[in-house]
């Protein structure tokens, strides 16, 4: 076991310094070996987060700020509460994050726990379970983008995959967790409770959400760009680099295979690509909550959804 652990402390001190270093020295000359390339593929995440995320994703993020400053998440979902909280024992606050999750799409179910959790309004344990199952692709990016371009004609049974394995894969987990230890209600001091006027909220929320939209920009520009990494190997099968295109950002993953293996793409869906898991870590940075759970929650439903697919095809 020590033996192990030493050859494991030695790969982390040693091994991964030198293999990101060569990866970098290797990124730098596709750079400048193909600098046209490498403007196009910069240029095609630039225009997907102009087009795509911005409009869809900021006026949310900034509405969210401004439900949570103003400490109007509970008498949002007073309504769905109740049923949200019978079925998968949910403080308010939890119910908010999955309503936010599922109906405004990635990252805000990300995005919603980590504030909520800064500001004491979620426990870790019910934040990081959330987080699990609530940060999905939204559904008005699959109708609008993921519909059209992978060409559905029948886009219902693909629709209620994509969304039930989530719902029912969380219904289980967090009744799992709430049958050992139900969720509290988080106590914080008086002062962080205290709600913020309308334009003080405003204020802060529309900020937050440009430095939040910016940082996703960056890391489209950024995992589009590693596009590149590939471009040398022209032998490869184009299976094998259509399917790191879906793994490594799904947005352009889908736009160059979609039409072509349109179920590879719906199955890379719920996992989202490493942009999507990078994303997610700046959601939740700054915050006790982790990624690696929520990475292995996803390549489980990932694996769950293509379970579906398959058995699907036998009927």
């Amino acid at each position: 076991m020590q033996s192990v652990r030493k050859t494991m402390s030695y790969s982390r001190h040693r091994l991964l310094p030198l293999l990101y270093t060569t990866l970098g020295l290797y990124l730098i000359f596709l750079l400048l070996r193909y600098p046209g390339l490498s403007l196009q593929y910069a240029l095609t995440g630039l225009t997907l987060w102009f087009e795509k995320m911005i409009p869809t994703l900021l006026p949310f993020m900034i509405l969210s700020g401004i439900l949570i400053s103003m400490n109007l998440t509970e008498r949002f979902v007073r309504l769905l509460h109740p049923l949200l909280h019978c079925l998968y024992g949910t403080t308010p606050n939890g119910s908010y994050t999955m309503i936010m999750g599922f109906l405004c799409g990635f990252p805000m179910g990300a995005r919603v726990a980590g504030e909520l959790r800064r500001k004491g309004r979620l426990s870790r344990e019910e934040a990081q379970l959330l987080l699990a199952f609530c940060n999905n692709i939204g559904p008005i990016y699959f109708l609008s983008f993921v519909v059209s371009t992978l060409s559905l004609r029948q886009p219902l049974l693909p629709f209620l995959v994509m969304y039930g394995v989530p719902l029912v894969y969380g219904l289980v987990l967090m009744r799992l967790y709430a049958v050992r230890r139900p969720f509290s209600e988080n106590t914080v001091e008086a002062a962080d409770c205290e709600p913020e006027g309308l334009l003080s909220a405003m204020d802060s929320s529309i900020l937050s959400g440009l430095v939040g939209i910016g940082r996703l920009g960056g890391y489209m520009v950024f995992f589009n760009l590693l596009n590149i990494l590939f471009v040398p190997f022209t032998h490869l099968p184009p299976f094998l680099l259509q399917l790191y295109n879906c793994i490594l950002e799904i947005t352009s993953g889908i736009s160059r295979c979609g039409q072509a293996h349109p179920y590879l793409a719906l199955i890379a869906l719920p996992f989202g690509g490493f942009s999507c898991i990078a994303q997610t870590y700046g959601m939740i940075n700054g915050t006790d909550l982790t990624i690696r759970p929520y990475l292995i929650h996803k390549l489980i439903q990932t694996a769950l959804t293509a379970l579906c697919y398959f058995l699907l095809s036998l009927l």
